[in-house]
């Protein structure tokens, strides 16, 4: 994924590499999704495990993949200052 910033005289252009979404997974501790479940309606909560939602990452990268190159994000400002981010 590609983030693309361009206002005034800074030009900034960050890759993001998909398999930072799983590394980020992996490193929110077990206690976080114990929180997030204690906030979810009953018939939901047993999928507020981070086994799912590694899951859910896996499954989505392999998808987005599939379309390398389509912009999700474009966004141009009256002043000039434009946002693009790119799969």
């Amino acid at each position: 994924m590609r983030i693309v910033v361009h206002e005034g005289n800074l030009r900034l252009r960050l890759p993001v590499p998909l398999r930072l979404a799983s590394l980020a997974v992996n490193l929110v501790p077990e206690i976080a999704f114990v929180k997030m479940r204690a906030s979810v309606p009953e018939p939901f909560r047993e999928l507020v495990t981070k086994d799912y939602f590694k899951m859910i990452v896996r499954d989505c990268t392999s998808v987005l993949r599939q379309y390398k190159g389509l912009e999700i994000v474009h966004v141009e400002a009256k002043d000039g200052t434009y946002v693009s981010i790119r799969i």
